[in-house]
């Protein structure tokens, strides 16, 4: 269930009470006239089945409540009321299978933002996978692909080009190229350093490693597996299981990919280079066309959802 707290001007309230009630999957609904402050109105509450929580916010801005008032959303853990699991079973669908569009735009967009920290995180992944491909290591990899954040913005980019919102697909991707632009210089420079320091050798990139060469010799099998952990990373976005998040991370070789091919550069090795920029692109294209796939998927299946519990809830 979702809990909404709504602050609406008090001409809207009326048409804001009617349209929750309306709503299939809705209860608990509160009216508090001019309880509002700032901005001045009324608060309106309700508790939503979670598959029916889309079409109640749409509504909700279709009333310009977001521009007017505001809409706020949280997940509630635990509900012990026969009105609430009576409308879990009045809405269509399944509560882990809805997606709430405008909290995946609001994640995707928060994610997908080129900062200082996203640039830390995805440098400080980038580093250490250069390690585990100097030393063959693919505990370090491992680690690595837990660390990189880069699946914000490639679920960005799936979200922005579903929802037909270019700017979010600009800023997603911008964040993208120049995230890892920035930890694959950092990356060389932190090489040279420990070339310096006898840490890193000219052998230790040219060598067979078994363990990790895989990285830098892409097949049809690396975008296999990038698609299909990008149907998994979007499935855990949509249905809030997070945890899957950390599997999809260590699934695909985006970050150890773009450490190859920086350690590489640093050695002037380039045929690894472009050989591992090759599994990074590889990569990095197969999530995005997979998000995108499973996400149009969700939004078919729900929009077949509506329409077949639309005559039932005429004839009720």
């Amino acid at each position: 269930m979702l809990h909404l707290r709504l602050i609406t001007p008090a001409d809207k309230t009326d048409a804001v009470a009617r349209l929750i009630e309306r709503t299939v999957g809705t209860t608990h609904l509160v009216v508090m006239p001019g309880a509002a402050r700032d901005p001045k109105g009324d608060v309106v509450m309700c508790d939503v089945a979670r598959e029916a929580g889309d079409e109640l916010i749409s509504g909700l801005r279709g009333l310009h409540i977001d521009t007017t008032g505001s809409i706020a959303v949280e997940n509630i853990d635990l509900s012990l009321s026969r009105l609430a699991d009576r409308a879990e079973d009045e809405a269509p669908g399944e509560g882990a299978d809805a997606v709430l569009w405008e909290a995946l735009t609001d994640a995707t967009h928060e994610e997908s933002t080129l900062n200082v920290t996203y640039v830390a995180f995805l440098a400080v992944a980038t580093m250490l996978a250069a390690c585990g491909v100097m030393l063959d290591n693919a505990i370090l990899i491992v680690g690595a692909m837990a660390v990189g954040p880069e699946f914000g913005p490639l679920a960005g980019i799936s979200t922005a080009l579903v929802q037909r919102a270019p700017r979010l697909v600009w800023r997603s991707l911008w964040a993208l190229l120049a995230g890892f632009a920035a930890a694959m210089l950092l990356t060389a420079g932190f090489s040279w350093l420990l070339d310096t320091f006898g840490l890193f050798t000219r052998s230790m990139i040219e060598a067979d490693r078994p363990n990790t060469s895989f990285i830098w010799k892409p097949d049809w099998m690396s975008f296999v597996v990038a698609f299909l952990a990008g149907i998994a990373g979007t499935l855990s976005l949509t249905s809030a299981k997070s945890g899957a998040l950390i599997g999809v991370a260590i699934s695909v070789t985006t970050v150890p990919a773009a450490a190859n091919a920086a350690v590489a550069f640093a050695y002037s090795d380039y045929a690894q280079t472009w050989g591992s920029t090759a599994q990074l692109l590889a990569n990095l294209g197969g999530i995005v066309l997979a998000g995108t796939l499973t996400l149009l998927a969700q939004k078919w299946f729900w929009a077949t959802q509506r329409k077949r519990a639309a005559p039932a809830a005429g004839r009720a």
